[in-house]
């Protein structure tokens, strides 16, 4: 596909991020199922559940756009995910996974900001306020949620990784 309009980059971005969304629900799974907090548990089942709503938002602007809603591979998102199963594979204990999880999440949500960040104004200048509209939504939750886990690092406590030094 060329991409020749603003229209053109917005529909790629847009395929980027409901590829880089749908991965995320099934990587929170897999954060919950590896963390050890139930804190933390709790966190990232909230925020898959959030994250279906963000598929379906996308699925509405596809919609908007009169398009098929399709997904496009994001180099970053399997990046991140390659990270996570090779960081698995050292068979790290339960405090250095949830420290672990936590910047993992703080990651995708800083990619994500990023990623909403850019497609509003082009939404915008396309004329597409509902569209705009939907994915100012997402970005306000993905704000909010970058929030929740820088909180939950700043208060994590490593003594016990420390003590296992």
């Amino acid at each position: 596909m060329s991409i020749d309009s603003t229209e053109d980059l917005f529909v790629s971005g847009l395929k980027h991020a409901y590829y880089t969304e749908q991965q995320l629900v099934d990587a929170l799974d897999e954060l919950e199922e590896t963390s050890s907090s139930e804190e933390l548990k709790s966190g990232f089942a909230e925020h898959r559940e959030e994250t279906k709503t963000h598929v379906d938002r996308i699925e509405q602007v596809f919609d908007q756009l009169d398009a098929d809603a399709e997904a496009e591979e994001d180099p970053v998102v399997e990046g991140m995910i390659q990270a996570h199963e090779e960081f698995m594979d050292q068979d790290p204990s339960d405090q250095a996974i949830d420290r672990f999880n936590i910047a993992a999440g703080q990651k995708s949500e800083h990619y994500e900001i990023a990623t909403y960040g850019n497609l509003i104004p082009m939404a915008d200048q396309l004329g597409m306020d509902d569209a705009a509209d939907l994915l100012e939504e997402t970005l306000r939750e993905e704000q909010d949620e970058l929030d929740t886990l820088s909180e939950k690092g700043e208060q994590f406590d490593y003594g016990e990784l420390e003590a296992s030094n």
